[in-house]
């Protein structure tokens, strides 16, 4: 008896190539994470001050509201500019903060250079599994054309206007 072949859990993909040197289209995704993240999808929404990510292994990231109220939403797992980058997603399927990084996804951001002014960025957010019951369900919503399509679009409208 031979055992089935194991089924990678379904993950989402996104490919965008934006007009940025590869050490630009970093820094902007993570130092300048502020100047192209919708406000729409933070827990404060029009009164954010903030949403920043700490450049290191384990930094935090996070978002600051009025009144100096912070929550952090991941940590940096691998910090290696200006080629990837990798943060848990400790946000839950209901939008709470998941303080347990047992229960957070995983996104990766590779950096390709295509010229001198031109990176390629390979995105992927994986285990979605981890979240639990509602794992698939989360995994559809942020699929959808108004997940991360729209904030990959956003940061992709940004670098546009650096140039």
């Amino acid at each position: 008896m031979t055992t089935p072949p194991q089924t990678a859990e379904p993950v989402i993909r996104r490919e965008l190539t934006v007009p940025l040197s590869m050490e630009g289209a970093f820094a902007l995704f993570t130092e300048g994470l502020a100047r192209w993240w919708p406000p729409a999808y933070t827990w404060s929404q029009d009164v954010l001050d903030t949403i920043a990510m700490e450049p290191w292994v384990n930094g935090r990231c996070y978002e600051r509201g009025p009144h100096d109220f912070t929550c952090d939403w991941g940590r940096v797992l691998a910090w290696e500019p200006p080629h990837r980058l990798v943060f848990t997603w400790q946000i839950s399927p209901d939008r709470a903060p998941e303080p347990n990084p047992t229960r957070a996804s995983e996104v990766e951001v590779r950096f390709e250079a295509k010229g001198a002014l031109s990176t390629r960025l390979a995105f992927v957010h994986r285990y979605f599994g981890r979240h639990g019951a509602d794992g698939a369900r989360y995994r559809a919503m942020l699929d959808a054309p108004e997940g991360w399509s729209t904030i990959l679009n956003a940061y992709a409208e940004q670098a546009g206007r650096q140039v």
